[in-house]
């Protein structure tokens, strides 16, 4: 069992196998998206946080999933182009994973077990999102509804 996030590898949404270990030192917040779903504006926020601390240290990753109400039913190709299209997305994307049940991608499964949140340990909806320090330690779960620019305090105190 894995027990360091840096441990973890993803595939990007371009197809590219990318470790975690290349985000030690940064701080990193962990999304699934969906392009379809009531909280899809929120990529704009996420956006927006992006540009205002990536110099800084703040890294975010996109991970599209299709387990809520069928609402990333593309393909990473229409995802890739309706993120930057539509929200002006440059932070990184990753491949559709599943973020719940057996097939749920390792990142999620890690995430889950050390912040369980409210529904033991699994993911409620899109736009979950998670905080990770700058040693690679979960820190803090934010629920769908919460906004990007409510995070900003919790991740301004680990830049």
């Amino acid at each position: 069992m894995k027990t360091s996030f840096y441990e973890f590898a993803a595939r990007t949404i371009q197809g590219k196998e990318v470790s975690m270990e290349q985000y030690r030192g940064k701080v990193v917040l962990i999304v699934n998206t969906a392009s379809k779903c009531g909280f899809t504006p929120q990529y704009e926020g996420l956006e927006k946080l992006h540009e205002q601390y990536n110099d800084r240290g703040l890294v975010i990753l996109g991970f599209p999933c299709n387990q809520f109400g069928n609402q990333e039913p593309g393909s990473e190709q229409e995802i890739q182009n309706g993120c930057l299209i539509n929200y002006g997305v440059t932070f990184q994307m990753f491949g559709k994973v599943e973020v719940n049940g057996d097939n749920a991608h390792p990142v999620f499964q890690f995430l889950k077990k050390k912040l369980p949140g409210l529904f033991g340990g699994k993911i409620k909806w899109n736009f979950t999102k998670f905080l990770i320090d700058r040693d690679g330690n979960p820190v803090k779960r934010f629920a769908p509804v919460t906004k990007p620019e409510k995070m900003e305090k919790d991740i301004l105190m680990l830049l």
